[in-house]
């Protein structure tokens, strides 16, 4: 167990740190409801098949599957829904180090959910230098650089996305623990990719016409290494370690986020982002510290 859940966080932290930039690229071509309906909803189904070839115990009763299907929506449509829609306009490194403060929500949300672990003085500390770094990353004003302006309607969507996706581990971790992983990871992502091909649909519609090579691999990309390995892992990961520290990939993502959006999109890597980025992680690690004793 020990190996599965090293391969896990290797998959979590270095996979969905390179998701940010396939997104980006992705959602340059394709309507972001429909890109990662797509995505969801090709690898849960990938999954399903895969556990019916190999005889796996797929939840039934009405009761797992509405479990399921709200975990389903509270991380796939309120969390990476958003994030998809938001790196219409937000870099895809600045996009990782604004979700690095979902294990600041996760922690303060947890010490507030009868049973949850409560937080010390140094973690709530923590919290609020992550959330600082926040204000650094998203404020324009602070003459820090002379760079393009930040969207805010893009940095609420990822701080939203933040908390659903907050939510909804909070709830897999309580409500889901039995079960073939693989299964319920197939019912949540076939959940959570309906719905977003339902708001595509009565949106701007289902069509791929005029996407080039490049948008097609991003989303196949994203398909088999963000989903059906990443959000498994994950999934797995939520399962047998706690919330706080399932969520540490958070940590890893922005430094490889923003690394290959610098590389490979030649996206700005400017002293705000760097301040923020320091910021922002120096917080998480006080939280996870505080949480071990």
């Amino acid at each position: 167990m020990r190996v599965k859940i090293l391969l896990a966080y290797l998959s979590v932290f270095l996979i969905w740190g390179s998701t940010y930039l396939a997104i980006r690229v992705g959602v340059q071509e394709i309507s972001p409801a429909l890109f990662a309906g797509l995505r969801f909803t090709v690898a849960g189904g990938i999954l399903l098949l895969y556990g019916m070839l190999t005889r796996r115990p797929i939840p039934h009763s009405p009761r797992e599957i509405l479990t399921h299907a709200a975990i389903g929506a509270f991380l796939l449509v309120g969390g990476n829904g958003l994030v998809t829609w938001s790196e219409q306009w937000v870099h895809s490194g600045l996009a990782a180090v604004i979700i690095a403060t979902v294990p600041l929500f996760m922690s303060s949300l947890d010490s507030l959910i009868p049973g949850g672990k409560r937080l010390s003085l140094t973690g709530w500390i923590g919290i609020l230098i992550g959330f600082g770094g926040v204000v650094v990353l998203v404020s324009p004003t602070l003459g820090l650089t002379t760079g393009e302006a930040i969207n805010p309607g893009g940095i609420v969507g990822l701080i939203v996305a933040s908390f659903f996706w907050s939510v909804g581990s909070l709830y897999s971790k309580r409500k889901a623990q039995g079960g073939d992983v693989f299964m319920s990871a197939a019912l949540q992502m076939l959940f959570g990719g309906l719905v977003l091909l339902g708001i595509a649909l009565s949106g701007s519609g289902i069509t791929l016409a005029g996407v080039t090579s490049k948008g097609f691999l991003a989303l196949l990309y994203l398909i088999v290494f963000g989903s059906i390995i990443g959000f498994t892992s994950y999934a797995y990961l939520l399962r047998h370690v706690p919330p706080a520290k399932a969520s540490t990939y958070a940590y890893v993502n922005p430094v490889v986020a923003v690394l290959l959006g610098a590389f490979l999109l030649d996206e700005p890597l400017e002293l705000r982002t760097i301040l923020a980025t320091a910021v922002i992680l120096s917080g998480v690690a006080i939280v996870q510290k505080a949480r071990m004793h």
